[in-house]
């Protein structure tokens, strides 16, 4: 079962990432996961549907978990995830767990009719100097502005979705795609990154308070939902 990111219900999608290592580790983790939620019943109603990608670094696996609610959420803490945690690690000592973003979705853009399997997931994270709500939407509106003005759009881009962080102070966008090699070969292109020289993109890519930015790239590997 793959992730819908756009789904209307979800009112609190969450990504994490876990550095594991290696590519034998990566798969050992994966499996780990897959068993330990597996044998046990859905832990909250509340849960919509929990999702692994492997990142095609071999060492890192993105986790993205859709709730109804952030108090959902912190039920399923209290109770539930630490039992999980423990035996996953047992399986697979030393994993390093970067940290757990909450995000709200924002914006979504799908090409009209779309109906292609994703082969490849790439995140791409934007971090603003402090926190900012309205430069978050105001960012994204520009991108969008950007992507509607776009003369050569690569035709491996199937969607992207735009959520901020509850912080105030990142973008997550979840962009599907043909496959890793479309995408690879996008940000190959002449310009800086996904885009044309363009004006617009231009503005998004030195927009005020801009931090940093980083872009992954996962394959889909585990989808659980409630039964």
């Amino acid at each position: 079962m793959r992730p819908e990111p756009g789904r209307p219900e979800v009112g609190a999608p969450f990504f994490s990432t876990w550095r594991v290592g290696t590519p034998d580790r990566q798969q050992a983790t994966v499996e780990s996961i897959a068993a330990t939620w597996e044998k046990r019943p859905w832990p909250a109603e509340g849960l919509l549907g929990y999702y692994v990608h492997t990142g095609d670094d071999g060492t890192t696996l993105l986790h993205q978990s859709q709730w109804r609610s952030e108090q959902d959420y912190e039920a399923f803490v209290k109770v539930h995830r630490q039992e999980r945690v423990d035996e996953i690690d047992v399986a697979v000592p030393g994993i390093e767990r970067v940290g757990l973003d909450r995000y709200r979705l924002y914006r979504s853009g799908v090409r009209p009719g779309e109906a292609r399997v994703p082969g490849c997931v790439v995140i791409v994270e934007i971090e603003f100097e402090g926190a900012d709500p309205e430069r978050q939407r105001a960012w994204v509106d520009a991108v969008f502005e950007a992507l509607e003005s776009e003369p050569n759009p690569h035709p491996g881009g199937i969607s992207a979705h735009f959520h901020l962080s509850t912080d105030g102070r990142k973008v997550l966008n979840y962009a599907e795609w043909e496959s890793a090699e479309a995408h690879r070969e996008a940000i190959g292109a002449p310009g800086n990154g996904v885009g044309s020289r363009t004006p617009q993109w231009e503005r998004v890519q030195t927009y005020p308070g801009l931090k940093r930015s980083t872009v992954s790239r996962y394959s889909y590997v585990v989808g659980l939902v409630p039964e």
